[in-house]
């Protein structure tokens, strides 16, 4: 008996860490710099990294270039 509970806690532990996911850091710290791949669209735009869509120009009345939502 004291094997096969032995043998459940070792099943149980094995079951319990085998689906672990660890999602990377996105910076792993320290100043990044990404350099526009084009040239501004015109005045008042700045270069801002767009959480699903990456680094792009965006207006603060216009919004994003590209159309960007």
């Amino acid at each position: 008996m004291n094997r096969t509970l032995i043998a459940l806690a070792a099943a149980a532990m094995l079951a319990a860490t085998s689906g672990c996911v660890v999602v990377p850091a996105r910076h792993a710290g320290g100043a990044v710099y990404v350099a526009p791949g084009y040239d501004s669209p015109g005045p008042g735009y700045s270069w801002q990294l767009h959480g699903q869509f990456g680094w792009g120009w965006r207006h603060p009345h216009r919004g994003w270039h590209r159309g960007w939502r």
